[in-house]
């Protein structure tokens, strides 16, 4: 082994180490009970969300040698999420129902699953592994921000609305003036640059073409929205798409997800809390940012605006550091909060770039096969860790999900 392959071969096994134990990091605080509640059939248990990244690691980078044994063939089938091609899984909406295995088995099964990765990693001379193994710890890391997402959930869920951890301090003060900035304009590219890690989502590179648009300084704030609220804007059918709507009348919305009826309170990971005027507001829908933006007399940027802006950006602000703290109030001067504090819905379709190819073989469908009736998503929020977002990220969600922390960015054509 070389000196610079086997520098490389410690700095992955660091990396991994450290992102493993981040997962743990966020459980503590949480009980056995905790950890098995599923509070509807999109969230997942936080212990399943731990099983499901470890078996992750046994079944792409461990399945390739011979001599691993699983710790319990059974598992495969309970922790597999959506790869079909590997073979069944249990029914997501029914992960609550797992009693078995105990938490304990399932921290054993993590314990055990690392100490043959640790071992692996090191036999692992000519970095082969280093691809998927980077993979995994991207994954890992997007289960984290479920896991945080999924328990809020599942804590609001339960009468007596429990806290998940204290508050982190506030920089709240008053909301920065709106204003709308020029964007890049003309032939750009956008996509995975060819440094550092991307999923196949993100790829090709490609030259797209934007009009003449201005983006705003800052994320849209709960005072703001509060005033849609406020004008009727859920009950207002010509503001809405015509599915927003029909879902408004179904599920009667009256106001964001875990916003309490005053409007002066919200559920979060830190239980009721005031809301913040001037913080960004989040767990919103993609139609209930699309109505928000045509009531301001705007529209939401386009991905492809998004990312020409956000390219020429540091990737700093409000994102997962050990613990997640609550959407912060944005502050100096030019664009903020591009990264970080709630994910910007954007007004560009999840679907597949000019030329994309999926991985091959079974992580394929990582990613390609949802490329159908969702919407992207960029920037990161304050659950996000901070290396694990990028300009040419995409996340993507249907546009009926409120329980991320998603909010709005607003456009205008020029």
């Amino acid at each position: 082994m070389t000196q610079q392959a086997s520098l490389a071969g410690d700095v992955l096994a660091q990396r991994y180490r450290r992102i493993r134990q981040q997962s743990l990091t966020l459980c503590e605080g949480l009980t056995a009970e905790d950890m098995m509640v599923q509070s509807m059939p999109d969230a997942s248990p936080v212990k399943w969300h731990l099983a499901h990244t470890t078996w992750f690691f046994e079944q792409f980078v461990l399945g390739r040698d011979p001599r691993y044994r699983p710790r319990d063939p059974a598992w495969h089938y309970l922790f597999n999420s959506y790869y079909q091609s590997v073979g069944p899984m249990h029914a997501r909406p029914q992960r609550g129902l797992l009693s078995r295995p105990t938490l304990d088995e399932v921290l054993g099964y993590r314990r055990h699953v690392d100490e043959a990765m640790s071992g692996m990693l090191l036999r692992d001379e000519r970095g082969a592994l280093a691809t998927v193994v980077e993979l995994g710890l991207q994954h890992e890391q997007q289960h984290q921000e479920l896991l945080l997402t999924d328990i809020q959930h599942a804590f609001w869920t339960n009468p007596l609305l429990p806290a998940y951890a204290p508050a982190e301090p506030s920089n709240s003060t008053a909301a920065v003036s709106l204003q709308f900035l020029p964007g890049r304009e003309g032939v750009v590219e956008i996509g995975h640059a060819g440094e550092g890690f991307a999923f196949d989502s993100e790829t090709p590179r490609h030259r797209t073409l934007l009009a003449p648009h201005a983006l705003a300084n800052r994320l849209v704030t709960n005072e703001e929205y509060a005033a849609f609220v406020h004008d009727g804007g859920y009950r207002e059918p010509s503001l809405w798409l015509s599915d927003g709507w029909a879902t408004v009348q179904r599920e009667g919305w009256q106001r964001p997800l875990y916003w309490q009826p005053d409007l002066a309170s919200a559920f979060s990971l830190a239980g009721v809390i005031g809301l913040d005027p001037a913080a960004p507001v989040c767990h919103l829908s993609y139609y209930e940012a699309d109505a928000f933006a045509r009531w301001a007399g705007a529209r939401l940027p386009t991905e492809a605006e998004w990312e020409a802006t956000a390219t020429n950006l540091p990737v700093a602000g409000n994102l997962l550091e050990g613990r997640p703290r609550l959407p912060q109030t944005a502050s100096g001067t030019g664009l903020a909060q591009m990264y970080g504090d709630a994910w910007e819905w954007t007004a560009s379709p999840y679907i597949a770039y000019p030329g994309f190819r999926p991985l091959p073989g079974s992580l394929g469908e990582y990613n390609g096969k949802f490329m159908s009736g969702q919407w992207v998503l960029r920037g990161g929020s304050c659950a996000t860790p901070r290396d694990h977002v990028r300009a040419s990220y995409r996340n993507f969600f249907p546009p009926q999900a409120r329980w991320q922390f998603a909010g709005l960015r607003l456009a205008k054509d020029h």
